[in-house]
C-alpha cells in the first residue's frame, strides 16, 4: 500500500476512534484513495464504489465532498453517476469539479455559464473546453474575476460579442487589458481601443490593421481645420492646459469626459492622434504638443517621435484610432471631427501614399516613445 495512503488511513482511522470523523465518510474516502492509486481497477470494486457513493455523497459534510470532487473530477475511470452525484450539490463541490476538469458536454458548459453561482462561473472561465456561446454569457456578467480569467484562458474562443465587451472594460481596467494584449489569437484591429495600454508591436499592427479598414470602406471626407481655429489652439496650449484640451476635444466633436482623458494620458500619443484626426499637419500638430510645456514638449527625442507617428496616419485613420481608444462614435460628439480635404500622407482612396515603406522603421519611431517591443 502507497505510505500517503497507509498515513490518511492511520489518521482517518484515529479520528474515527475518537468519535470525530462519521465512519461512513471515512470508508468512502479511502475506497476512493485505494482505487484512485490503482491502474486499472477491478470492475467489481467500481461497481461497489458506484454504489457507495451514490448512497453517501448525498448525506456527507462538505469538506469530504470537496475533497471528493477534486480527486475524482478529472480521473478517467470515474463512474458518471459518482460525478453526477457531486454535482448535483452544487456549490463549491460543483466548482472544483468544473476547476478540475470534469467532463462536460458543451450544453452543460452553457447551462453553467447561464448559472447563478459565481463560484462556479469563476471556474467555468478557467476551462480549455469553453465553447463561443459559453464565453459570451460569461463576458455579460462583467464580473471584474471572470473577465481576468477568460482574458488569461488562451484556450477560451472570444467571439466578438464577447471580445466587445471585455476590450471596453479593459480600456479602464490595465491588469485586464494586459491579458487580452498578451494573447496572439485575438483580431488586432479588435484590440484598437487599447493602443495606449499595447506593445510597439501590437501598436504598429493596430495602425495597420485601422489603415487597411480605412481603405476598404473610406471614412466621409471631411473640412480642415482653419488656420484661424488652429492659431488659437496653439495660444490656449501655451497659457492653459487644460483648457486647451477641451478645445481641442471639442474640435474633434467630443465632450469633457475625452478632454480629461487627452490630459491624462501623458505620452501625449492621443493628443497627437487627435491633432490629426482634426486635420492638423506633423508639423502643425507638433507646435501645439510643443506649447504645452509638458515633460514631454521638453523631450527632444519623444516629439520627434511622436512627429514621426502622426507621419503615418491619414486623417481618417487617424481619427478611426481616436474614436476607437475615445469609445466614441461619428454620431456622439458635439460637432463633427474637421480633416482637410486633400493630406499629403494619402487621400480615402488611396490612403498611405508616403508612408515609410519599412516596418523596421516604424519600430524605431514607436520605440521612441517608450516601452517593450514583444
Amino acid at each position: 500500500m502507497p505510505s500517503r495512503i497507509a498515513a490518511d488511513l492511520a489518521q482517518l482511522a484515529r479520528l474515527a476512534s475518537d468519535g470525530g470523523l462519521d465512519l461512513r465518510q471515512v470508508a468512502l474516502r479511502v475506497k476512493a484513495d485505494l482505487l484512485l492509486s490503482t491502474a486499472n481497477p477491478p470492475a467489481e470494486d467500481m461497481e461497489a464504489f458506484r454504489d457507495m457513493a451514490a448512497a453517501l455523497i448525498p448525506v456527507i459534510d462538505e469538506p469530504t465532498a470537496l475533497i471528493l470532487a477534486r480527486k475524482l473530477a478529472g480521473w478517467r475511470h470515474t463512474p458518471p453517476e459518482v460525478l453526477a452525484a457531486l454535482r448535483a450539490r452544487g456549490g463549491e463541490v460543483l466548482a472544483a469539479l468544473v476547476r478540475k476538469g470534469t467532463p462536460l458536454t458543451p450544453a452543460e458548459i452553457e447551462d453553467i455559464a447561464a448559472g447563478t453561482d459565481p463560484a462556479v462561473t469563476l471556474a467555468l472561465a478557467a476551462r480549455r473546453d469553453l465553447t463561443a456561446a459559453a464565453s459570451s454569457l460569461l463576458a455579460g456578467r462583467a464580473d471584474p474575476a471572470i473577465d481576468l480569467a477568460l482574458a488569461a484562458n488562451p484556450m477560451a474562443t472570444l467571439p466578438r460579442a464577447a471580445l466587445v465587451l471585455l476590450v471596453a472594460r479593459a480600456t479602464a481596467t490595465p491588469a485586464l487589458a494586459q491579458c487580452l494584449l498578451a494573447r496572439d489569437d485575438l483580431p488586432v484591429a479588435e484590440l484598437a481601443p487599447l493602443f495606449l495600454q499595447a506593445s510597439l508591436d501590437k501598436r504598429l499592427a493596430m495602425i495597420e490593421a485601422v489603415s487597411a479598414h480605412e481603405a476598404l470602406a473610406p471614412s466621409p471626407r471631411r473640412p480642415s481645420i482653419s488656420g484661424e481655429q488652429f492659431s488659437g489652439l496653439v495660444a490656449t496650449a501655451l497659457v492653459d492646459r487644460e483648457g486647451a484640451f477641451a478645445a481641442l476635444a471639442d474640435l474633434f466633436g467630443a465632450d469633457a469626459e475625452f478632454a480629461a482623458a487627452l490630459a491624462a494620458d501623458h505620452s501625449r500619443q492621443l493628443a497627437a492622434l487627435t491633432l490629426v484626426g482634426c486635420g492638423a499637419s506633423p508639423e502643425e500638430a507638433t507646435r501645439f504638443l510643443i506649447g504645452l510645456g509638458d515633460d514631454t514638449a521638453f523631450s527632444v527625442q519623444r516629439i520627434f517621435a511622436l512627429a514621426d507617428l502622426m507621419r503615418l496616419l491619414t486623417p481618417a485613420t487617424a481619427r478611426r484610432l481616436v474614436l476607437q481608444i475615445g469609445g466614441l462614435s461619428e454620431q456622439g460628439g458635439a460637432r463633427p471631427a474637421l480633416q482637410p480635404a486633400m493630406d499629403p500622407s494619402g487621400t480615402p482612396a488611396r490612403p498611405g501614399l508616403e508612408r515609410p515603406s519599412s516596418r523596421g522603421g516604424m519600430q524605431d519611431m514607436l520605440r521612441r516613445l517608450g516601452g517593450k517591443t514583444g
